[in-house]
């Protein structure tokens, strides 16, 4: 049977045809009625098995139209009354174009055929299990909402709807992918958000071309700038409360549906030192947690090349009562310190993704215990130096101090420790001026990457290196704020 575009008005065309595009699939339920007063009333209702409420179904739809009294007027106004008196459904429209009926069943929805009519009735009614809101396992809090993103957009829209009650806050829907035809909001806080990012973000949307996004991290990888940088320009999270404060400060968020992983635009440098809590907790404590991020991100790349940069070219440099104990531990390690210190390094990562891939409980029992074992029967084994497990140990743990940062610190600690095997200090401050200039190069939708980040004016870093008081942050980030810089009342 040739396929058709738009409906008919003969009532087995139209069943047949669509037969004929879900052909093979037997999820797909296909209920003939008919009304029991009026003889030449013929219907048919079209959905998707365990997508639907069946209860709605039986009792709003088909019994409503069974046992409705006299249907009058033509075949053609038929579809009418059934939308405007026998129908109970509160989300009811008309289409006569076939892709959007199979479309709308593979989403969910009832298709209502009526012998006669060359339209069609879409009925919304999806009934798809999801999981409940709870906490995000990826990003823990002690203080604070405890509410995470799911899988479901419409949820997630609420999620943060409740939290800005304002009709400034705008969401634009679009699909994705040509297959998936995956549904993303765009969500904005209108008057506040910069036209000129929405209208770049836009541009990159529509550049898309894919078969299916399964995850944000899809748009994440096609919409960044700099796609080569380790450095991610455009944040990711799963916590409503993060949102709303980002959409606040202008920035636009991407929801995608049938992930809780909620993207946020433009992305900062600084964004990767700050957390939730820093905005719930008294403005000393967090900007001292604040400095201690950075400390950790100094000595987790900082540390490695360095030692190795002293104990290889720059003996002279260490006091001699450390030096000599440093030689003593190495007595009969075969292998030169900067084999030793890249193997010590890629263990460590070894153990780590392990004990990520493994259920908690395993995984943490593995990599803690996998540690000391390794670590002791190195040194035991005299295939590594004690002062190498305890330097591997304090960059691994280091590192924890900055989650979403994890990806970079790695390539960041091999590059510089590469260096530093090959020319010393001098390797590893050549290291540090090249990724000094590559982020200062990187942008976010035309937004420095590393905005405020060396400024010295009070007003630029109250929200960088350390978090002033509310009092103080009346006004919001430039250049990601254009229309409403203010913040709040002086």
């Amino acid at each position: 049977m040739q396929l058709v575009d738009i409906l008919t008005e003969l009532l087995e065309e139209n069943v047949s045809a669509i037969r004929t595009i879900f052909t093979n699939d037997e999820t797909v339920i296909f209920r003939n009625f008919g009304n029991r007063e009026t003889a030449d009333l013929h219907c048919c209702a079209i959905f998707i098995d365990a997508m639907i409420e069946r209860e709605f179904i039986d009792e709003s739809i088909i019994k409503s139209i069974m046992s409705a009294s006299f249907i009058t007027g033509s075949s053609a106004e038929r579809i009418n009354v059934l939308a405007e008196t026998i129908i109970v459904s509160c989300d009811v429209k008309k289409t006569a174009y076939v892709n959007e009926i199979v479309m709308s069943i593979i989403s969910g929805d009832t298709v209502l055929l009526v012998d006669g009519a060359a339209e069609a009735l879409i009925i919304n009614t999806r009934e798809m299990k999801i999981r409940p809101i709870s906490e995000s396992p990826s990003e823990g809090v002690v203080r604070g909402p405890r509410d995470g993103f799911t899988e479901a957009i419409n949820i997630n829209l609420t999620l943060i709807r409740r939290r800005i009650k304002t009709p400034a806050l705008k969401f634009k829907f679009r699909e994705i992918g040509v297959r998936t035809r995956t549904k993303i909001c765009v969500c904005y806080i209108e008057g506040i958000a910069s036209d000129k990012i929405l209208t770049e973000l836009n541009k990159r949307l529509d550049s898309i071309e894919i078969d299916g996004i399964l995850d944000s991290g899809y748009i994440q990888e096609m919409i960044k700038d700099a796609p080569l940088s380790p450095f991610k320009t455009v944040g990711n999270t799963e916590r409503p409360d993060i949102v709303a404060a980002k959409l606040l400060e202008g920035r636009i968020a991407i929801v995608c549906d049938g992930t809780p992983s909620v993207l946020t635009l433009p992305f900062l440098y600084a964004e990767y030192f700050q957390s939730n809590e820093d905005y719930y907790n008294n403005f000393i404590f967090a900007s001292t947690n604040r400095m201690l991020r950075y400390i950790g991100f100094f000595i987790t790349t900082t540390v490695p090349p360095v030692y190795l940069a002293l104990v290889t070219y720059h003996q002279e440099m260490i006091p001699t009562p450390l030096l000599l104990s440093i030689a003593a531990t190495r007595k009969g390690v075969p292998f030169p310190t900067v084999i030793e210190l890249l193997t010590m390094l890629l263990v460590f990562e070894i153990l780590r993704e392990a004990g990520t891939r493994l259920p908690t409980p395993i995984g943490q029992a593995i990599s803690i215990a996998g540690s000391l074992v390794i670590g002791e029967a190195g040194v035991n084994a005299k295939l590594v130096s004690a002062p190498m497990v305890m330097i591997t140990a304090l960059t691994g743990v280091t590192s924890f101090l900055l989650p979403k940062m994890l990806s970079p610190i790695i390539i960041i600690r091999i590059t510089f420790t590469v260096l530093a095997g090959f020319m010393g200090l001098y390797g590893h401050l050549f290291g540090v001026m090249g990724l000094y200039l590559h982020l200062s190069s990187l942008r976010s939708f035309g937004v420095p990457y590393m905005l405020n980040t060396g400024s010295i004016k009070f007003q630029d870093i109250k929200d960088t290196s350390i978090r002033a008081p509310w009092w103080m942050m009346y006004l919001r980030p430039k250049f990601i704020a254009t229309n409403s810089k203010r913040l709040q009342s002086k």
